[in-house]
């Protein structure tokens, strides 16, 4: 049993209780109706969930705790800004992935009939930082960014 306010990872965690070498990011968001998150984040991005109670639950994404909660007066439309003439949405998460990962998941949820903001495509082709993305919401009007780099060290590459 562990001590008294330890971290319990759930048995669908990708991340091995006491393997932890980098840290974990935590991101917290609004979501209209616990449900289609649960549908959305669990089904249609198949990410394990963890704990949850009436009014959030916890999701294993990509290894990543993010947490749905239910307050259907903060879901709002993100301001865009121009990238790469793309409007990206300025507010928005997401994750890196291999790039078969990557053409996977842009493959799934195109089968899934997903409107996406931004469709999946190479932006800054032939460029230093040079990657695939693409832009999509879950059905609170988040807006999620999936990624890939071809070469992972053009992530930081200026």
């Amino acid at each position: 049993m562990a001590p008294v306010g330890a971290m319990q990872n759930p048995p669908t965690a990708t991340v091995p209780p006491a393997t932890m070498s980098t840290p974990l990011f935590h991101l917290a968001f609004p979501v209209h109706s616990i449900a289609a998150a649960r549908a959305f984040y669990g089904g249609l991005l198949g990410c394990p969930e963890g704990r949850s109670a009436e009014t959030w639950v916890d999701f294993d994404f990509h290894g990543h705790q993010v947490v749905a909660h239910l307050s259907p007066d903060e879901c709002r439309p993100a301001a865009t800004g121009q990238v790469d003439g793309d409007a990206v949405p300025v507010r928005h998460f997401g994750t890196i992935l291999p790039m078969a990962e990557w053409q996977a998941l842009a493959d799934r949820l195109r089968a899934a009939g997903t409107r996406f903001i931004i469709e999946p495509h190479v932006r800054f082709k032939g460029e230093v930082g040079e990657q695939a993305t693409m832009f999509f919401l879950d059905p609170s009007g988040n807006a999620l960014e999936f990624k890939s780099f071809a070469d992972m060290r053009q992530v930081f590459a200026k």
